[in-house]
Protein backbone atom coordinates (compact mmCIF):
# COMPACT_ATOMS: atom_id res chain seq x y z
CA UNK A 1 0.00 0.00 0.00
CA UNK A 2 1.26 3.46 -0.91
CA UNK A 3 0.52 4.85 2.56
CA UNK A 4 2.79 2.25 4.16
CA UNK A 5 5.97 3.43 2.39
CA UNK A 6 8.13 5.49 4.79
CA UNK A 7 8.67 8.97 3.38
CA UNK A 8 12.33 9.00 4.41
CA UNK A 9 12.99 6.01 2.11
CA UNK A 10 12.01 7.97 -1.03
CA UNK A 11 14.19 10.16 -3.24
CA UNK A 12 12.02 12.59 -5.21
CA UNK A 13 13.40 13.87 -8.50
CA UNK A 14 12.79 15.93 -11.59
CA UNK A 15 14.98 16.72 -14.59
CA UNK A 16 15.16 19.53 -17.13
CA UNK A 17 16.40 18.87 -20.63
CA UNK A 18 17.19 20.86 -23.77
CA UNK A 19 18.32 20.09 -27.32
CA UNK A 20 21.99 19.10 -27.32
CA UNK A 21 22.82 22.00 -29.62
CA UNK A 22 21.45 25.52 -29.59
CA UNK A 23 20.81 25.45 -33.34
CA UNK A 24 19.90 22.78 -35.90
CA UNK A 25 22.43 24.15 -38.36
CA UNK A 26 25.29 23.17 -36.02
CA UNK A 27 24.46 19.46 -36.24
CA UNK A 28 26.51 17.28 -38.55
CA UNK A 29 24.81 15.91 -41.65
CA UNK A 30 24.32 12.40 -40.26
CA UNK A 31 22.62 13.72 -37.12
CA UNK A 32 20.39 15.99 -39.20
CA UNK A 33 19.29 13.02 -41.32
CA UNK A 34 18.67 10.85 -38.27
CA UNK A 35 16.66 13.64 -36.65
CA UNK A 36 14.56 13.99 -39.78
CA UNK A 37 13.86 10.24 -39.79
CA UNK A 38 13.18 10.04 -36.03
CA UNK A 39 10.62 12.86 -36.04
CA UNK A 40 8.89 12.25 -39.35
CA UNK A 41 5.71 10.89 -37.76
CA UNK A 42 5.44 13.66 -35.17
CA UNK A 43 6.16 16.44 -37.68
CA UNK A 44 4.01 15.16 -40.52
CA UNK A 45 3.88 18.03 -43.04
CA UNK A 46 3.41 20.72 -40.40
CA UNK A 47 7.08 21.37 -39.54
CA UNK A 48 10.44 21.10 -41.22
CA UNK A 49 13.11 19.12 -39.32
CA UNK A 50 14.84 22.42 -38.53
CA UNK A 51 11.70 24.08 -37.18
CA UNK A 52 10.89 21.02 -35.09
CA UNK A 53 14.38 20.87 -33.54
CA UNK A 54 13.37 23.06 -30.60
CA UNK A 55 11.58 19.95 -29.27
CA UNK A 56 14.73 17.80 -29.38
CA UNK A 57 15.11 17.94 -25.62
CA UNK A 58 12.46 15.25 -25.11
CA UNK A 59 14.62 12.60 -26.81
CA UNK A 60 17.74 11.34 -25.02
CA UNK A 61 19.41 10.68 -28.39
CA UNK A 62 19.17 14.36 -29.38
CA UNK A 63 18.89 16.19 -26.06
CA UNK A 64 20.83 16.63 -22.84
CA UNK A 65 20.17 17.10 -19.14
CA UNK A 66 20.93 20.53 -17.69
CA UNK A 67 19.50 20.01 -14.21
CA UNK A 68 18.51 17.18 -11.87
CA UNK A 69 16.71 18.31 -8.72
CA UNK A 70 16.24 15.90 -5.83
CA UNK A 71 14.41 16.07 -2.52
CA UNK A 72 14.07 13.85 0.52
CA UNK A 73 12.31 13.86 3.87
CA UNK A 74 14.16 14.08 7.15
CA UNK A 75 11.78 13.03 9.91
CA UNK A 76 12.97 12.95 13.51
CA UNK A 77 11.37 13.58 16.90
CA UNK A 78 8.06 14.15 15.18
CA UNK A 79 9.44 17.00 13.05
CA UNK A 80 9.14 16.82 9.27
CA UNK A 81 11.63 18.58 7.00
CA UNK A 82 11.97 18.28 3.24
CA UNK A 83 15.43 18.97 1.86
CA UNK A 84 15.83 19.83 -1.81
CA UNK A 85 18.99 20.39 -3.84
CA UNK A 86 20.07 20.36 -7.48
CA UNK A 87 22.87 19.19 -9.75
CA UNK A 88 23.30 21.46 -12.76
CA UNK A 89 25.84 22.65 -15.32
CA UNK A 90 27.88 20.27 -17.47
CA UNK A 91 25.88 17.14 -18.19
CA UNK A 92 28.43 14.43 -17.43
CA UNK A 93 29.19 15.95 -14.03
CA UNK A 94 25.46 16.21 -13.29
CA UNK A 95 25.10 12.50 -13.99
CA UNK A 96 28.16 11.56 -11.93
CA UNK A 97 26.94 13.62 -8.96
CA UNK A 98 23.50 12.05 -9.17
CA UNK A 99 24.99 8.57 -9.37
CA UNK A 100 27.15 9.29 -6.33
CA UNK A 101 24.05 10.36 -4.36
CA UNK A 102 22.25 7.15 -5.26
CA UNK A 103 25.20 4.95 -4.36
CA UNK A 104 26.00 6.77 -1.14
CA UNK A 105 22.58 7.41 0.38
CA UNK A 106 19.82 5.65 -1.59
CA UNK A 107 21.33 2.28 -2.45
CA UNK A 108 19.35 -0.06 -0.21
CA UNK A 109 16.45 -2.23 -1.35
CA UNK A 110 14.02 -0.17 0.74
CA UNK A 111 14.89 3.02 -1.12
CA UNK A 112 12.67 4.19 -3.96
CA UNK A 113 12.86 6.90 -6.62
CA UNK A 114 9.76 9.01 -7.24
CA UNK A 115 8.84 11.46 -9.99
CA UNK A 116 5.87 12.46 -12.14
CA UNK A 117 5.89 10.47 -15.39
CA UNK A 118 9.38 9.43 -14.31
CA UNK A 119 9.00 5.83 -15.50
CA UNK A 120 8.38 7.05 -19.04
CA UNK A 121 10.68 10.08 -19.10
CA UNK A 122 13.07 11.03 -16.27
CA UNK A 123 14.45 7.59 -15.39
CA UNK A 124 14.97 6.33 -18.98
CA UNK A 125 16.42 9.69 -20.03
CA UNK A 126 18.97 9.68 -17.19
CA UNK A 127 19.94 6.06 -17.85
CA UNK A 128 20.37 6.60 -21.59
CA UNK A 129 22.48 9.73 -21.11
CA UNK A 130 24.67 7.86 -18.62
CA UNK A 131 25.31 5.16 -21.18
CA UNK A 132 26.08 7.77 -23.84
CA UNK A 133 28.66 9.28 -21.45
CA UNK A 134 30.15 5.83 -20.64
CA UNK A 135 28.93 5.97 -17.04
CA UNK A 136 28.15 2.60 -15.48
CA UNK A 137 24.53 2.54 -14.35
CA UNK A 138 23.91 2.51 -10.59
CA UNK A 139 21.76 -0.37 -9.36
CA UNK A 140 18.63 1.79 -9.03
CA UNK A 141 18.78 2.58 -12.76
CA UNK A 142 19.99 -0.78 -14.03
CA UNK A 143 16.65 -2.41 -14.83
CA UNK A 144 17.91 -5.13 -17.17
CA UNK A 145 16.41 -8.50 -16.23
CA UNK A 146 14.51 -7.14 -13.21
CA UNK A 147 10.94 -8.19 -12.57
CA UNK A 148 8.35 -5.38 -12.23
CA UNK A 149 8.12 -5.79 -8.45
CA UNK A 150 11.91 -5.56 -8.17
CA UNK A 151 12.01 -2.06 -9.70
CA UNK A 152 12.10 0.49 -6.89
CA UNK A 153 10.39 3.36 -8.69
CA UNK A 154 7.25 5.26 -7.80
CA UNK A 155 5.50 7.39 -10.41
CA UNK A 156 2.83 9.80 -9.21
CA UNK A 157 1.22 9.92 -12.65
CA UNK A 158 1.10 6.12 -12.69
CA UNK A 159 -0.40 6.08 -9.18
CA UNK A 160 -3.08 8.56 -10.27
CA UNK A 161 -4.10 6.33 -13.16
CA UNK A 162 -5.48 3.67 -10.80
CA UNK A 163 -5.10 1.09 -13.57
CA UNK A 164 -6.37 3.34 -16.38
CA UNK A 165 -3.47 3.11 -18.82
CA UNK A 166 -5.05 5.51 -21.33
CA UNK A 167 -5.02 8.36 -18.84
CA UNK A 168 -2.38 11.10 -18.83
CA UNK A 169 -2.53 13.88 -16.24
CA UNK A 170 0.07 16.63 -16.17
CA UNK A 171 1.68 17.72 -12.92
CA UNK A 172 0.19 21.19 -13.43
CA UNK A 173 -3.35 19.85 -13.71
CA UNK A 174 -2.99 17.39 -10.86
CA UNK A 175 -1.60 19.93 -8.40
CA UNK A 176 -4.43 22.31 -9.32
CA UNK A 177 -7.14 19.69 -8.82
CA UNK A 178 -5.70 18.56 -5.48
CA UNK A 179 -5.12 22.05 -4.10
CA UNK A 180 -1.32 21.85 -4.12
CA UNK A 181 0.64 25.09 -4.71
CA UNK A 182 1.49 25.18 -8.40
CA UNK A 183 5.11 24.75 -9.49
CA UNK A 184 4.30 26.40 -12.84
CA UNK A 185 4.26 29.99 -11.61
CA UNK A 186 7.24 31.17 -13.66
CA UNK A 187 8.15 29.15 -16.72
CA UNK A 188 6.80 25.97 -18.27
CA UNK A 189 8.58 22.99 -19.76
CA UNK A 190 8.27 24.20 -23.33
CA UNK A 191 10.10 27.42 -22.41
CA UNK A 192 13.18 25.78 -20.85
CA UNK A 193 15.11 25.72 -24.14
CA UNK A 194 14.52 29.43 -24.66
CA UNK A 195 15.52 30.34 -21.09
CA UNK A 196 18.66 28.21 -21.35
CA UNK A 197 19.96 29.08 -24.82
CA UNK A 198 18.54 32.56 -25.44
CA UNK A 199 18.33 34.07 -21.97
CA UNK A 200 21.26 32.14 -20.42
CA UNK A 201 19.37 31.96 -17.13
CA UNK A 202 20.21 28.55 -15.68
CA UNK A 203 19.37 29.68 -12.14
CA UNK A 204 15.78 30.27 -13.19
CA UNK A 205 15.59 26.75 -14.62
CA UNK A 206 17.06 25.25 -11.44
CA UNK A 207 14.42 27.04 -9.36
CA UNK A 208 11.70 25.74 -11.68
CA UNK A 209 13.06 22.18 -11.45
CA UNK A 210 13.16 22.30 -7.65
CA UNK A 211 9.55 23.52 -7.54
CA UNK A 212 8.52 20.49 -9.59
CA UNK A 213 10.39 18.18 -7.21
CA UNK A 214 8.62 19.73 -4.22
CA UNK A 215 5.28 19.42 -6.03
CA UNK A 216 5.87 15.69 -6.58
CA UNK A 217 6.56 15.25 -2.87
CA UNK A 218 3.39 17.18 -2.05
CA UNK A 219 1.44 15.00 -4.44
CA UNK A 220 2.64 11.80 -2.78
CA UNK A 221 1.69 13.23 0.62
CA UNK A 222 -1.79 13.87 -0.78
CA UNK A 223 -1.99 10.31 -2.10
CA UNK A 224 -0.98 9.07 1.35
CA UNK A 225 -3.65 11.30 2.93
CA UNK A 226 -1.03 13.19 4.93
CA UNK A 227 -0.71 16.95 5.59
CA UNK A 228 1.07 18.95 2.90
CA UNK A 229 4.44 20.58 3.50
CA UNK A 230 4.45 24.07 4.92
CA UNK A 231 6.91 26.69 3.65
CA UNK A 232 9.09 26.47 6.78
CA UNK A 233 9.37 22.69 6.37
CA UNK A 234 11.17 23.03 3.01
CA UNK A 235 14.93 23.53 3.11
CA UNK A 236 16.91 24.44 -0.01
CA UNK A 237 20.48 23.12 0.22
Amino acid sequence: MIDKIPLEDILFLDIETVPESDDFSKLNEVTKLLWEEKTRYQRKDDFTPEAFYEKAGIWAEFGKIICISVGYFNISSGLKKFRVTSFYGEEKQILLDFKNLLQSHFNQSKHKLCGHNSKEFDIPFIARRMIIHNITLPDKLNLFGKKPWEIAHLDTMDLWKFGDYKHFTSLKLLTHVLGIPTPKDDISGDKVRQVYYEENDLDRIVSYCEKDTIAVAQLLLKLQNKPLLEIDEILHL
